[in-house]
């Protein structure tokens, strides 16, 4: 009877354990391709992450988000698909200074990523954000950086 008992609990134990790790939430994981996945890859790889606000470009299509990526500003602009994105994309020079007709002229080098419904836009020359936007976006698409 002993036994039974001991072998009683342990199911227990086990059949409380696996509820509990189907009730936590699940990971997004995966490739980049929306907002949610892009802060759990870069919090992943190690980066401070925190919501900063909303931002409007007039070069995009959609309004977009801005991101402190170890205390940098990154701004993330969502998509409703990727042929939305690949189209917004699409207007960006190859070195960033122009986006549709838009001349730009930026306060820093600028440096743009795509990826899923994704165009995240990072202006600025640091070293430690630039490695965790490459990490976890790859390289970039456009810009000046020596990315």
């Amino acid at each position: 009877m002993k036994h039974r008992s001991g072998l009683f609990v342990v199911l227990l134990i086990a059949v409380v354990w696996v509820a509990g790790c189907a009730a936590q939430p699940a990971s997004h994981g995966g490739p980049v391709a929306d907002y949610a996945s892009l802060i759990d890859a870069l919090r992943t790889g190690g980066a401070t992450v925190e919501s900063a606000g909303a931002v409007s470009q007039p070069f995009f299509s959609v309004a977009g988000r801005v991101i402190r990526v170890e205390g940098a500003d990154v701004q993330i602009f969502e998509y409703e698909n990727e042929e939305m994105t690949e189209a917004d994309a699409a207007k960006i020079s190859p070195d960033g200074s122009s986006i549709g007709t838009s001349m730009v002229t930026w306060v820093s080098t600028p440096h743009f990523y795509k990826a899923g419904k994704l165009i995240v836009l990072y202006v600025g020359d640091d070293a430690g954000v630039i490695a965790a936007l490459d990490a976890a976006l790859g390289a970039e698409f456009a810009g000046r950086g020596e990315s």
